[in-house]
C-alpha cells in the first residue's frame, strides 16, 4: 500500500523534508478520553490481546491529531509473558509480576515459545491497523530491549533502583547474559513478525538503560540491542530501527555504531552534542519534556521552535523525552504537535532559501 505520508521515513533515513515529522511516545493512552472510555470496560493487557480493540485504541490519536506516525497498541511486556510469565497491569502503579525470578535456578521454568503462536494476536492487530490506516501514514512496531524486560522480570514491577535486576549483574552475571540472550532470540523473531504483518518502522525501548553504568551497559546491554539491529537489518533492510536508552547519555556514539537508524533522546539529554555523538548519518529522535504539555500553548511553541533549532532540519524526527503523561491536557498535544508542523516548515523554508 502506498502512503500517503512517508515523512517520518524520509526522516529516518536523514533525507530532506519539508516540515519535521511528528509523533509522541504512549501517543494512544490514558490522557486521551476514549482510551479511558474503552478501558472502563477492558482490562489492559484484554485490549493489548484483542486486535479489534488495539486496533482501535492505535487508531485513536490518528483520528484526533495530525500525527506522522501510529504505534501498535500494545505493550512490551508481552514478550515475558510469551516466556510464561504472569503480569498484571495494576491501576496506580503499573506493571507487576506475580511471580518473579528470585534467582537462576527460576530461569528453568521460562518456556521457549513459538512466537507466532504466542504473540500472533500483535500481527493481527498490525494488519487490521494498516488496513484502517489505509495508506494515511506510517505504522511504529516495537519491543522493548533485553535488559529492560530482564529487569522487570527479575524486579517484579518498577522501581527507583531496581536493587535486585542490578544485583544479578555482580551475583550472577553469567546467568544474566543467559536470560538477555533468551530475550533477544525472540525479540528478533517477534520484530521480524511485525514487519511481516506491515510495521513501517519499528522501535526498541530501553526504558531502564540508564540504570546502568557504562561499564555494565557496554556488557549486558549492548550486545543484544548490537544482535537484535544486525539480524532485523540482514531479514529487513529497507525498514528504519529507532533504538530508545533511555538516561544513557554515555551510549550515543555506540548505538549509532550499531547501526540504528535513529537514536532518540530522552528530555535530558542536549541534541547538539548528541549530534555530534552519532555523527551527521544517524538522524535523532526527541526530546521535549513531556511535563512542558502542562505549560500553555504559547510556552509550548516557543520550546518546540528551541528544540527544533538545536536538533536542524534534517534528520530529526520530533517526540517527546519520554512517554506522555496521564493527566496531560489533550488540547496541549495537539498544541505540541501543530507548532511542529508550523515552525518546522518555517525554519526548513528559511534553511533552503
Amino acid at each position: 500500500m502506498t502512503l500517503q505520508n512517508d515523512l517520518i521515513l524520509r526522516a529516518a533515513r536523514s533525507e530532506a523534508v519539508p516540515r519535521t515529522p511528528v509523533w509522541m511516545m504512549r501517543q494512544a493512552g490514558r490522557y486521551l478520553p476514549e482510551y479511558r472510555a474503552l478501558r472502563s470496560e477492558d482490562e489492559f493487557f484484554t485490549v493489548c490481546r484483542t486486535p479489534e480493540l488495539a486496533a482501535e485504541v492505535t487508531l485513536q490519536p490518528i483520528e484526533r491529531f495530525p500525527l506522522d506516525a501510529a504505534i501498535i497498541f500494545s505493550d512490551i511486556l508481552v514478550v515475558p509473558q510469551a516466556l510464561g510469565m504472569d503480569v498484571d497491569m495494576v491501576r496506580g502503579k503499573g506493571p507487576v509480576f506475580t511471580d518473579p525470578l528470585e534467582s537462576p535456578d527460576e530461569l528453568a521454568r521460562l518456556v521457549e515459545p513459538d512466537v507466532e503462536s504466542a504473540l500472533g494476536y500483535v500481527a493481527d492487530a498490525i494488519q487490521l491497523t494498516v488496513e484502517r490506516l489505509a495508506g494515511r501514514v506510517p505504522l511504529i512496531g516495537f519491543c522493548g530491549a533485553p535488559w529492560t524486560l530482564a529487569a522487570y522480570m527479575i524486579e517484579g514491577s518498577g522501581s527507583k533502583s531496581f536493587s535486585r535486576a542490578r544485583s544479578w549483574l555482580y551475583r550472577h552475571p553469567d546467568e544474566l547474559v543467559g536470560l538477555l540472550d533468551r530475550l533477544a532470540n525472540v525479540s528478533i523473531e517477534y520484530l521480524d513478525m511485525q514487519i511481516r504483518a506491515g510495521a513501517n518502522l519499528l522501535q526498541v525501548f530501553d526504558s531502564w538503560a540508564g540504570m546502568l553504568g557504562p561499564r555494565e551497559f557496554e556488557r549486558f546491554a549492548l550486545p543484544t540491542l548490537q544482535r537484535i539491529r544486525r539480524e532485523i537489518g540482514q531479514r529487513h533492510p529497507d525498514v528504519p530501527v529507532v533504538v530508545f536508552a533511555k538516561g544513557a547519555h554515555y551510549a550515543l556514539n555506540d548505538l549509532a555504531e550499531a547501526g540504528f537508524n535513529v537514536v532518540s533522546l530522552d528530555w535530558t539529554m542536549d541534541p547538539r552534542q548528541a549530534r555530534k555523538e552519532v555523527g551527521p548519518n544517524v538522524a535523532l529522535q526527541g526530546n521535549l519534556d513531556p511535563a512542558l504539555l502542562y505549560a500553555e500553548p504559547e510556552v509550548i511553541r516557543a520550546r518546540v521552535r528551541d528544540m527544533l533549532a538545536a536538533f536542524g532540519p534534517v534528520g530529526h524526527i520530533a517526540n517527546l523525552g519520554h512517554g506522555m503523561h496521564p493527566d496531560h491536557n489533550p488540547d496541549h498535544a495537539g498544541a505540541f504537535i501543530d507548532a511542529v508542523h508550523e515552525v518546522s516548515e518555517e525554519l526548513i523554508a528559511v534553511a533552503a532559501a
